[in-house]
């Protein structure tokens, strides 16, 4: 099943290839259950024109997975480079682990994979971190300088830490042990749901795991993300951490934006 979602306030362009003096990029963002992609101005963090989403295949193989990637990149005949996010540590363009995806992406060298199919320069990075670029560069995080986190409150907790800029990739702080359990099992978003908490019980949890992190990382500010973050005057203001806390802005681009950004880049997690 194929979703082509237009952006609010987009603008329609006639060549959908053409790079305008590296202010255009382009981004895909894979999750477990849909693929998406589209346009981005590199300048605004804006979609130009619609989002094009197609449900990840059953099972997310890599090739199956690379194959829906494609159609993707050729519904908008985008020629350029492209970034795509997957659910995985990533490093030098490999997958290390699989959440939400098929274990067969463990090991798979997703660079040479995609840019073999694709004929483009890839560049693959941690969906989260991808998040990440683009909250710190045009989102909650705009014009913050210091160390910014990024948490995203789903299923898990994922995790982007930035420094004026500069991703320090594959954090994974959602697997940090606070008071005896991982912080995703105390404080996901789906740990409020199994446990029919309130949202002022759930910020508790919630409070407690950004006070572990604050005293390791002393960030600057907290980004929240994740759908729970559309709901953020329910829960924000109930923490009782000491480091200022954001809603995420992007939601659902972010993934796609952060991924443009990191091609444009040249970001090699």
């Amino acid at each position: 099943m194929t979703e082509a979602v237009s952006s609010p306030g987009s603008i329609s362009i006639s060549n959908a290839s053409a790079d305008v003096a590296g202010t255009q990029g382009f981004g895909v963002d894979i999750g477990g259950s849909g693929v998406k992609g589209g346009i981005v101005d590199l300048t605004t963090g804006d979609l130009i024109g619609e989002r094009f989403k197609i449900e990840t295949p059953q099972p997310s193989t890599p090739k199956a997975v690379a194959d829906t990637v494609k159609q993707i990149v050729d519904h908008f005949e985008w020629t350029g480079s492209i970034g795509i996010t997957l659910p995985c540590v990533v490093t030098g363009n490999v997958a290390r682990t699989a959440a939400n995806v098929d274990k067969g992406w463990i090991g798979t060298d997703a660079g040479k994979l995609f840019g073999e199919l694709l004929g483009r320069d890839v560049t693959v990075l941690n969906d989260a971190d991808a998040a990440g670029l683009a909250e710190d560069k045009f989102g909650g995080g705009k014009d913050t300088k210091g160390v910014v986190i990024l948490l995203t409150f789903g299923t898990g907790i994922g995790s982007a830490i930035l420094q004026n800029g500069v991703l320090l990739p594959n954090t994974e702080l959602g697997h940090l042990e606070v008071d005896g359990k991982e912080a995703e099992h105390r404080a996901a978003s789906s740990v409020k749901e199994d446990k029919d908490l309130s949202y002022k019980e759930w910020s508790k949890e919630v409070s407690r795991v950004l006070s572990r992190i604050e005293d390791l990382f002393w960030p600057d500010l907290f980004i929240a993300g994740g759908g729970i973050s559309r709901k953020a005057d329910k829960w924000i203001p109930h923490l009782t951490n000491r480091t200022p806390v954001e809603a995420a802005t992007l939601l659902n681009t972010a993934g796609i934006v952060g991924a443009a950004l990191a091609a444009q880049s040249g970001l090699a997690p």
